[in-house]
């Protein structure tokens, strides 16, 4: 095994930044070793071979390790800073002079007014007059941070950290200025890219802000719950704002509809895992890689539009290809290549990166109005020309029609008189058609008259036929076509001698609750026009019903309930109950000597049977 490598304190030096074997690590899965039990286990720290170590596993503690000897001659305060801000769980210990250690707590978990350094980072002061220091140091992160551990003075830390916060100042400074004019640009043109671009670049500012520590340092200081889900709102809005901004300005729903309908796609189900992520599971939110497939559509939208003559695209194209240039760098930090965590660039390459496509982006967005504008001058050019030669056109015209009007006018003064005398003939032609269409209508009258005796005698010839012959329930049902016409004839053949009162014996009535029945006036008993004949009750339809009992009178009750069934579609076992029923009057009445001067209609009243 390689020994940890010693790091020694040098005044000719004002800082130096721990990687590689300068650095132990132990990884605790189960987060319950406390302090004293990894003292007792140095033999089990291992020896960094990262250039940047990283906690790979989110549920585990990393316990680092870091060695300083002093030789009593420096005369700077030294101080240990943390690069990475989004640390949750920071803890530093620190020897004293009596070789005891002292615990020093910091991370984005706690409130930004326990910081020692009013810094965006964590720093801790190391003490002065102690020859050799082993200093440990404890990280619990819910997102994959970068233990980047630097020994600088003091001196060098105030010089670079007020230069450090004049470039932030610049950075969110053309964040700012490129938001605002382009919010003024939709307030002037209310074209909705500008809106797109401004809330794209907010979102940038947040995530950055986020990132490098200057929100919780500036935004929310009290609120550090915050820092476990604001970068990834703030990703969320960057990727959905630079979608809807590229579908605007490149024109993607007219000049590359499939990548249109890609984009809207990715959006939505982009949105779903942005509300998993908020509400179920934040670890999610660490997953940073699929903000490439936002940046890779837009990229090949971009190449492809422009490839297909739109020249605003040129400028959206270099943009993004910083963009992606600086995406790449931060995605080969990710995953561990050593010699890019040591160059500021390197380090930077992604903020770089907005501020190259947002200069670039605000000249496409630029070259996209002056093309418009060309093309509206161009237009209106056009419409001028247009109109030029539409008056031109329209005064030839106007000249032709006058010649032509003159002599429309001509013939139609010799075309009036002809009409006039025309006119005159055919007011007495109307006359004679008026009189011609009244004698029309009167002999229309008297057919009418005529056809609605036809009609009646027709109707009175067929119903004696059916009383007199066997016929089809086709021509029977023309006399019995439906219920209504059933239960009138009912109620004749029922009340032909007057109403009498089945209870009281009244012989005053009203019309009943149902068609044809009636209620008595003195007693209110409601009599149906069923009630007292063999439908009392009926299942089938009663017009079935009626040709039912014609044929049991025209075969003298000798039909099968069979043959019934077969005829009039119903269940044998009912045309068998209404036979035995009707059965019975026939004997009755064959017995009786009145059969043959009865009808089958004798067959429907039980009462009188």
């Amino acid at each position: 095994m390689v020994a940890q490598k010693q790091v020694a304190i040098n005044d000719s030096e004002e800082q130096h930044i721990f990687t590689f074997d300068e650095i132990s690590i132990l990884e605790d899965p189960s987060n319950i070793l406390t302090f004293n039990q990894i003292r007792n286990r140095d033999n089990l720290f291992i020896t960094n071979k990262r250039s940047t170590p990283q906690n790979y596993n989110l549920h585990s503690t990393y316990w680092y390790r870091i060695k300083i000897s002093n030789n009593g001659k420096t005369k700077n305060d030294w101080i240990l800073e943390f690069f990475d801000q989004t640390i949750d769980d920071l803890t530093v210990y620190l020897p004293d002079n009596s070789g005891h250690y002292v615990a020093y707590i910091s991370g984005d978990k706690q409130k930004y007014s326990n910081r020692t350094f009013a810094h965006k980072n964590f720093e801790f002061k190391l003490p002065h007059d102690i020859a050799h220091q082993v200093i440990y140091v404890k990280v619990k992160s819910n997102q994959i941070a970068d233990v980047i551990i630097v020994l600088r003075s003091v001196s060098w830390f105030i010089h670079y950290a007020l230069n450090e916060y004049f470039i932030f100042g610049l950075f969110y400074g053309m964040i700012l200025i490129f938001s605002f004019y382009n919010l003024v640009m939709f307030l002037a043109v209310r074209r909705i890219q500008y809106l797109y671009y401004v809330l794209y670049n907010l979102g940038v500012g947040l995530y950055e802000s986020c990132t490098d520590g200057l929100a919780y340092q500036y935004i929310w200081p009290n609120s550090p719950v915050w820092n476990e889900y604001a970068y990834g709102v703030a990703l969320y809005f960057v990727s959905v704002f630079s979608l809807l901004f590229a579908k605007k300005i490149l024109h993607l729903k007219v000049k590359a509809p499939f990548l249109d309908r890609l984009i809207l796609w990715f959006i939505i189900l982009r949105t779903l895992f942005f509300i998993i992520c908020l509400f179920f599971e934040q670890s999610w939110f660490n997953y940073k890689f699929i903000e490439f497939i936002p940046l890779a559509l837009s990229y090949i939208a971009g190449i492809l539009v422009y490839r297909n003559g739109f020249k605003p695209a040129r400028f959206f194209v270099l943009g993004y290809s910083f963009l992606f240039f600086g995406f790449v760098i931060k995605l080969l930090i990710t995953l561990g290549v050593s010699w890019l965590n040591f160059d500021a660039f390197a380090y930077y390459s992604l903020s770089i990166s907005f501020i190259l496509e947002m200069f670039f982006l605000s000249f496409s967005i630029g070259d996209n109005v002056r093309i418009l504008k060309l093309k509206k001058e161009k237009a209106q050019k056009r419409i001028i020309e247009q109109f030029k030669k539409n008056e031109q056109l329209k005064d030839d015209i106007n000249k032709k029609l006058e010649g032509k009007v003159i002599k429309r006018t001509k013939a139609v003064y010799e075309k009036s008189a002809l009409i006039i005398q025309k006119n005159k003939e055919l007011v007495q032609m109307n006359k004679l058609l008026k009189e011609q269409a009244e004698e029309i209508q009167r002999i229309n009258l008297l057919l009418e008259n005529d056809n609605s005796k036809l009609k009646t005698n027709f109707t009175t010839v067929t119903r004696a036929r059916v009383m007199l012959n066997i016929v089809d329930f086709e021509e029977f049902s023309k006399i019995y076509p439906d219920k209504e016409s059933c239960y009138r004839y009912l109620a004749e053949l029922k009340w032909t001698d007057d109403f009498k009162c089945k209870k009281c014996k009244s012989i005053y009535y009203i019309e009943g609750r149902t068609n044809y029945s009636r209620r008595c006036k003195q007693c209110d008993y409601d009599e149906s026009v069923t009630n007292g004949t063999i439908f009392h009750n009926s299942k089938i339809p009663i017009n079935k019903g009626f040709y039912l009992l014609y044929l049991l009178y025209s075969y003298r009750g000798k039909i099968s309930s069979n043959k019934l069934s077969e005829i009039l579609n119903i269940r044998q076992g009912t045309c068998w109950a209404y036979a035995a029923k009707a059965k019975k009057i026939i004997l009755k009445k064959i017995k009786e000597g009145t059969f043959e001067n009865d009808n089958w209609s004798s067959l429907i009243l039980t009462d009188k049977n």
